[in-house]
């Protein structure tokens, strides 16, 4: 046999091997968890399971949520679009819900298109359900969310019986935890981040697969942009034990796919929603409330394994990952007469070599967390620099009800009220009242206290323009409805349906980029 046609022949046989293949795609998504854990240099917080993941995983050093609050980040991940082009503009369950928008082609109606299995498994906290249509569905549509979000075993024997299924399609299974999300203000009974709940005491009620893990307040480690008082760390002693029972939860899951013989077959990627809910951290778009933990570990691609990536990555890049994982291009379609086109991109490449260039830049888009709490942002950020755009400025920043009544933020209220030190780098003042604009060199002032785009140096201007420029293109290429405010107002159909033009409201709202069609 010749040269040639050997190599033909092992060429055959490498591709034959790589679509025979068995793939599956697991993912773990925590509510309101940072960077806890030994996996990003938190060894108070005990977190074994996350860091055995974290040693079979590309760990992401620079990994952000694309909007800081639970529905409209998970629809994010879940459609790979960012808020404002998906329409699940706040919070969904409740009275004041919203919806993601009916033409949207989310990831598990996609996959069910294709042949792939679907399969969901505590909170979903998305819809409406003709978007997001799992084959398998146990969530707080069903069940209680304490128990479907933080009852592990419980949560553990829906996830068997998805995985013992007697069905040969390949799998896409998403598992919601509610930890460590707050629970004051629902069930105080449980204390504040639901840290009682199974712990056997007279009341709590048993969870079987979970040992509680209790902290001292006195060694926690207190987050950069928290203030340091015992209020503050009694608390954050609170959410490590509801990180722990994440963390055994995780665990659980992990066993249960080794259990059905898919461990070696499946794609696992473990995040979080948004920011951890403590002032400056989540419903805001300083890297405090955008940087998530980010692990990816695929059974094909272990080359990396237990390496660290610099590459800036976003949830908008999860949708295009799971598609690449399945060989499924991404359908064309529209949403309000737009075209679709999703701007994130597959990780899988990652995972081989740690790119050069072309990941250096994340965009983030908040509108709403609760109804009232109107607060729209657009953020550019890249390696150095980041741009922040209060649309709503002259208006106070929104606080969330289950933050509101927690014992950290009333300590920071009652010690601004009685003008004691909060030992916190901000005034509430400032915290409630921001700027149009805000710029930042986060690698120098990761703080983000110095305001570049109030200074005129000609760095400063340079990069000022340079990235407003940046954000209206993504704008543009994700239909953003907001891109003219607040100074402007968007004329987009009759004449002007093929010329979309800015057009000055003349509110004393200066934006450069409001000179006329976009």
């Amino acid at each position: 046999m010749s040269m040639d046609l050997k190599a033909v022949v092992a060429l055959h046989v490498i591709l034959l091997f790589h679509f025979s293949q068995e793939k599956n795609v697991l993912i773990l998504l925590a509510d309101d968890a940072g960077l806890e854990g030994g996996v990003y240099n938190n060894s108070q917080c005990k977190t074994p399971n996350l860091d055995a993941l974290a040693a079979k995983s590309l760990v992401f050093k620079n990994a952000f949520t694309s909007v800081s609050s639970c529905s409209p980040s998970r629809s994010v991940v879940l459609t790979g679009l960012p808020q404002h082009q998906n329409g699940m503009y706040g919070l969904h369950q409740g009275y004041h819900h919203f919806m993601t928008f009916n033409e949207v082609q989310s990831l598990p109606k996609i996959l069910h298109n294709n042949g792939i299995r679907t399969g969901i498994v505590g909170k979903k906290h998305v819809g409406p359900e003709h978007v997001y249509p799992f084959d398998y569905a146990e969530t707080e549509e069903h069940h209680s969310i304490l128990k479907v979000g933080r009852n592990i075993t419980y949560m553990r024997n829906l996830v068997r019986k998805f995985l013992s299924a007697n069905d040969s399609r390949p799998f896409f299974l998403y598992i919601g935890f509610h930890d460590p999300h707050r629970c004051g203000h629902t069930n105080p009974q449980y204390g504040a981040f639901c840290e009682k709940y199974g712990n056997r005491e007279p009341g709590m009620g048993n969870i079987p697969d979970w040992e509680p893990v209790h902290y001292d307040p006195d060694k926690v480690k207190v987050p950069y942009f928290v203030q340091d008082t015992p209020a503050s760390r009694l608390e954050i002693a609170k959410q490590y034990t509801t990180i722990s029972r994440l963390d055994q939860g995780v665990g659980l899951m992990l066993r249960e796919l080794e259990r059905s013989g898919h461990l070696d077959d499946t794609l696992v990627l473990y995040s979080s929603d948004n920011g951890i809910p403590f002032i400056n951290g989540r419903t805001n778009l300083y890297d405090s409330g955008m940087v998530e933990p980010f692990l990816l570990a695929s059974p094909y691609n272990t080359r990396r394994k237990g390496q660290v990536s610099e590459v800036m990555v976003s949830h908008v890049d999860i949708t295009p990952t799971v598609l690449d994982w399945f060989n499924i291009p991404y359908p064309t379609y529209t949403v309000n007469n737009k075209p679709v086109k999703p701007t994130g991109k597959s990780l899988l490449p990652v995972l081989d070599s740690e790119p050069t260039s072309g990941w250096d830049t994340v965009f983030a888009s908040h509108n709403l967390h609760e109804v009232t709490m109107y607060y729209p942002m657009r953020v550019v950020r890249n390696r150095q620099y980041k741009l922040i755009q209060n649309l709503n400025y002259k208006m106070p920043f929104g606080i969330d009800q289950d933050f509101y009544i927690s014992d950290s933020f009333q300590d920071i209220l009652n010690r601004t009220r009685s003008r004691k030190p909060t030992h916190w780098f901000k005034t509430l003042k400032e915290y409630y009242y921001r700027p149009l604009w805000e710029l930042y060199d986060v690698e120098n002032d990761p703080l983000e206290r110095k305001n570049l785009a109030l200074h005129s140096s000609l760095t400063s201007r340079s990069v000022y323009e340079r990235m407003k420029q940046e954000l209206v293109l993504w704008q543009n290429l994700t239909s953003d409805p907001w891109i003219c405010a607040p100074g402007g107002v968007l004329e987009d159909a009759g004449r002007y349906k093929n010329t979309p033009t800015c057009f000055q409201l003349d509110n004393s709202v200066e934006i450069d980029h409001l000179h006329g069609e976009l």
